[in-house]
């Protein structure tokens, strides 16, 4: 009953989650039904290639799948320094893969140590695992301090992905301030 008296914010007004972060991503995950795939990883770099944070990745990978299938978000794992991390620091990034749907994640613009990162050039990265060997890597530069805008994104499949390319779609990336 009383969730009909919630005040539903205006649609200009910025929404709860958004008012303090710089970026988002969002895209359309489809879980798929085989094994070695659903694992995915998104993460914020600076302009020089230098891992900033990792805002996501999937529990199976980040607590040592990639360990086991190596191939599992090669690039995040080396990006991340994810073999130097405790297993508290992995547990603040991980989550159990989602179920199918619209996935939407928030970068507040600090660094792994929850430091403000300075305005400037960025790059925000979407990892796959399709399927054993073959991943997607997602690949949009932002410019933060310069107002909202979206992303131009590059696509790149490695491997020889099939019907599993659908397990990530509809990718948008954007600045909100």
């Amino acid at each position: 009953m009383l969730a009909g008296c919630a005040k539903t914010p205006s649609p200009t007004a910025p929404k709860p989650a958004e008012a303090d972060s710089v970026a988002e991503l969002s895209f359309t995950f489809t879980r798929q039904g085989w094994i070695a795939t659903n694992q995915f990883a998104v993460w914020v770099e600076d302009n020089q290639g230098r891992h900033i944070k990792t805002l996501y990745a999937t529990n199976y990978t980040a607590n040592g799948g990639w360990r086991r299938r190596e191939s599992s978000l090669s690039q995040w794992v080396r990006q991340s320094g994810l073999a130097n991390m405790s297993k508290n620091q992995i547990d603040t990034l991980t989550g159990v893969t989602p179920q199918t749907g619209i996935q939407t994640y928030r970068w507040d613009g600090t660094d792994s140590h929850n430091i403000a990162v300075q305005p400037g050039d960025y790059v925000i990265y979407l990892e796959g695992s399709l399927r054993w060997a073959n991943r997607v890597l997602y690949r949009a530069p932002i410019q933060i301090g310069q107002g909202a805008a979206a992303a131009q994104i590059t696509t790149e499949y490695i491997g020889k992905p099939g019907k599993e390319q659908a397990m990530i779609s509809s990718v948008i990336v954007r600045t909100l301030r």
